[in-house]
């Protein structure tokens, strides 16, 4: 069994294992134990009702969070000239076309947002092996599949903030939604925006329990479980007038 660390030890005792705490109560927990001597993420962690067997109970989507996730994103464009000439304005950080393939299908996998426009997908689709297990594949359900013109919206989304979520072969889902420098306020609104996505992206053939649980952590933190009935019921325009 793996020993813990001093640190960890002293952060977990902080944390009443057996409650389910508000999510307010949870990020103040979340905050406070991260004593990482770096900016840690606070990340949420859902166990969901769905069987990921069946592609009519998948669970995937895309969301703007309203403060951003506090780290630098690295944009990858595939496009042909025109939509080139919008990504490179839009402040892309590698735009192209065959030889970003080339270099990607070599091992080269300096980025953290894949876009391509339509047109380039014949180019694209051959890296299905490398991009789709590391969740960066465009696709149409999560809007990375972009018309030139719209370029510029999409690659400044994705620096604001803009996060998928989907649900893995173990029926979890996990996201980050912050740093734990970010204010208890500021981390409540993303979760908001989060759960808000989330529940709109509920497979209509889920008839019993949507989420069974969620987490709330910190990189090197403890886990700090979150009541469930609260958490999903969270919306922005509440969060916010709070």
């Amino acid at each position: 069994m793996a020993k813990h660390s001093k640190r960890f030890l002293a952060d977990l005792a902080k944390v009443d294992r057996n409650k389910y705490y508000q999510p307010d109560e949870a990020l103040d927990l979340v905050k406070s134990a991260a004593s990482a001597k770096f900016d840690e993420t606070v990340e949420v962690h859902l166990r969901m009702g769905v069987d990921p067997r069946y592609s009519d109970q998948q669970v995937r989507g895309v969301v703007t969070l309203p403060n951003g996730t506090g780290r630098t994103v690295r944009i990858l464009v595939f496009a042909g000239p025109d939509g080139q000439v919008f990504a490179r304005e839009a402040g892309a950080d590698f735009v192209g076309g065959d030889e970003l393939a080339d270099q990607i299908m070599k091992g080269w996998t300096d980025f953290d947002v894949v876009l391509a426009t339509p047109d380039m997908m014949r180019v694209v689709g051959k890296l299905g092996k490398v991009l789709g297990p590391r969740g960066l594949m465009p696709s149409p359900k999560t809007g990375t599949i972009v018309p030139p013109e719209d370029l510029p919206r999409v690659i400044r989304e994705s620096r604001l903030g803009r996060v998928e979520f989907r649900v893995d072969k173990t029926s979890n889902i996990h996201v980050p939604i912050g740093k734990a420098s970010f204010s208890k306020e500021t981390l409540m609104q993303n979760l908001a925006a989060l759960m808000e996505a989330l529940m709109a992206a509920k497979p209509a053939s889920v008839k019993g329990i949507y989420v069974h649980r969620v987490t709330l952590a910190s990189t090197m933190g403890p886990g700090v479980k979150t009541e469930v009935a609260a958490t999903t019921a969270l919306k922005q325009d509440s969060v916010a007038a709070a």
